[in-house]
């Protein structure tokens, strides 16, 4: 198994694919030359070159619609958003164009588009480029919403979206770039499949990305007390697996969701619902959100701080729904 950081197992994932099918072609801002403002696509270009590894124009609108046209003409494009953040330049394409196609024509256009999608907070680039925009997505029917939080799921969940013929967000989380992880298999995961991080009978705690580590972190606090934590990560939002989520709520009788955004609406607020609607007899306390406030997310890095979840935070919420 090789260590890799995260941002490495993105570029290595972009090379293998771009090797294994002359389909695929990787465009986006600054994405060639440059190798990314994220440097997750640096030196593609030279070994692919420029006509499969492309700069486009500052136009989301343009990425998403080039894209677009060419799925429909038989390729296979993966193209990044620098900020996801700035999905909501070319919301139209993402919720109008892009999910729908494939069911307007009756299935005999498929639209395997992959976007790559690089947010979340902690770094300290203000309200407009910090956000998880997961959750923009979640009542848009057709779209595959993938959220890795280690190098390995990094790795092989983008060669699954890419291989998959329905378009996929793929949410890179910024504050992640730099994590060190090995490469557990060379192989696509299975989009749509949790992982139990960590076992435990007490609690689970649900969390996706820079959340899956921070309710890792409060595990630990809670083990020193007695108290035994599960940690399951969903690994993809759309489609969700329920299923490992709720095998681990009946061992545990208790649920936290813990989420780098508003409750409102949110992924975590589903997942609630749908435990509440199909399981509600496994729950011994109400499921408790973990999350950040109803406000932008701000710059100073003490408030940026306190607004997102720590894990001082979602352990002290095990520890409520504990009490009763």
């Amino acid at each position: 198994m090789t260590e890799v950081t995260y941002r490495q197992a993105i570029t290595q994932a972009l090379a293998d694919e771009l090797e294994a099918d002359e389909r695929v072609i990787v465009f986006g801002e600054d994405i060639a030359a440059a190798g990314g403002v994220f440097k997750a696509t640096e030196g593609l270009q030279e070994r692919f070159g420029g006509r499969r590894v492309l700069d486009t124009p500052i136009s989301e609108q343009a990425i998403v619609g080039c894209a677009i046209g060419a799925a429909i003409r038989g390729l296979n494009p993966v193209i990044e958003i620098m900020f996801a953040d700035f999905a909501g330049v070319c919301f139209d394409q993402l919720a109008n164009e892009l999910p729908k196609y494939r069911y307007m024509t009756d299935g005999q256009v498929t639209v395997g588009v992959t976007v790559r999608l690089a947010g979340g907070a902690g770094g300290g680039f203000g309200a407009q480029h910090s956000q998880t925009v997961e959750n923009w997505f979640l009542n848009i029917v057709g779209l595959k919403l993938v959220t890795p939080a280690t190098p390995a799921d990094a790795y092989s969940l983008l060669r699954a979206a890419i291989r998959d013929p329905n378009p996929v967000l793929f949410f890179e989380h910024k504050n992640l770039y730099n994590l060190t992880g090995e490469l557990e298999s060379a192989e696509p995961a299975t989009i749509g499949k949790a992982a139990v991080v960590r076992e435990g009978t007490d609690v689970t705690l649900v969390a996706t990305q820079l959340m899956r580590h921070r309710a890792t972190e409060a595990a630990e606090l809670l083990a020193a007390e007695g108290v035994a934590a599960e940690v399951v990560d969903p690994r993809t939002i759309v489609p969700l697996d329920l299923a490992t989520i709720t095998a681990s709520v009946a061992k545990t009788n208790r649920l936290i969701c813990v989420q780098e955004c508003s409750p409102t609406g949110s992924w975590g607020a589903s997942v609630i619902a749908a435990l509440v609607a199909e399981s509600f007899e496994l729950l011994d306390a109400p499921p408790i959100m973990v999350g950040g406030d109803e406000t932008p997310i701000p710059y100073s890095g003490v408030l940026e701080g306190a607004w997102l979840p720590s894990p001082e935070r979602i352990a002290q919420a095990a520890r409520e729904t504990l009490a009763y």
